[in-house]
């Protein structure tokens, strides 16, 4: 499989994290892990279906999709040869360009045309009109800056957020409730309306993210990975990796080909 990641123009820096591509022609079977990074997607098929297994059994999967935030690994697997093209959105687009409550999307992938949205929905007609991914994302950012003129972000979560981003999720809560000027409770209901996690949970997960970009700039043994993405004693940091992935850390191929690798590693 080839994966290929691509930037968004400056004007859209602050709504998608990145755009993503899969291709291939292979019929063969993949197993795909799926491992939590912390940042919701658009997801659009013109190959053959997907089958995911994300609440214990397999289901085929549509051709448009969004995905909100997950809590642990899970597994795809094509059907037929692949032919993605994915909007990684920043954390809190969804609701900002869409009005998307982020809650109910917690640990699952929907079918666009479920969420009944209207400004999705164009989007992703006008998408499948278009014969390349190179049209198709030329279509999203004209659709996302016409949409992004008529909202305006909520600055308290986008400061909680970058916050979190910044320290790679090492804040405390009560370092962002000060930062924010909020209680936790206030907090806890901004995350749940634009995020789907609580920030405590939110935090975890952008921490463990971070262990993927240490281990591909150093060289580092495994109780210094764990110390340096803020995990004071091995068995805490141990715990931590395999909730997200299933696997001991000594034991995770952080350089296979893979799309968990890709997405995590930024590359």
């Amino acid at each position: 499989m080839q994966f290929k990641r691509i930037e968004p123009p400056p004007n859209l820096c602050n709504l998608v994290e990145c755009y993503w591509t899969v291709m291939s022609e292979s019929k063969t079977p993949v197993l795909q892990k799926i491992i939590p990074d912390g940042f919701p997607e658009i997801i659009f098929h013109f190959g053959d279906s997907y089958r995911i297994k994300l609440a214990g059994r397999w289901e085929l999967q549509g051709d448009s999709l969004l995905a909100g935030q997950i809590t642990k690994y899970f597994f795809l697997e094509n059907s037929g040869i692949s032919d993605i093209l994915g909007i990684k959105l920043k954390p809190t687009a969804l609701t900002q360009i869409f009005g998307i409550i982020m809650s109910p999307l917690k640990n699952k992938v929907v079918a666009l045309s479920d969420l009944g949205n209207k400004k999705l929905n164009s989007i992703n007609h006008l998408v499948r009109e278009c014969d390349n991914h190179l049209a198709r994302i030329n279509t999203i950012n004209e659709q996302l800056t016409e949409l992004s003129r008529s909202t305006l972000p909520s600055l308290t979560i986008e400061k909680a957020i970058d916050s979190i981003f910044s320290s790679h999720g090492m804040v405390s809560i009560a370092s962002i409730c000060e930062l924010c000027d909020v209680s936790e409770r206030q907090l806890e209901r901004l995350f749940n309306k634009y995020i789907g996690l609580p920030p405590k949970f939110y935090s975890r997960i952008i921490r463990f993210s971070y262990i993927f970009q240490i281990a591909q700039d150093k060289k580092l043994s495994w109780s210094d990975l764990g110390m340096e993405s803020g995990f004071y004693d091995q068995p805490h940091f141990i715990k931590n990796f395999k909730t997200f992935t299933g696997e001991d850390p000594s034991k995770y191929f952080f350089d296979e080909p893979n799309l968990s690798n890709f997405f995590l590693k930024k590359v």
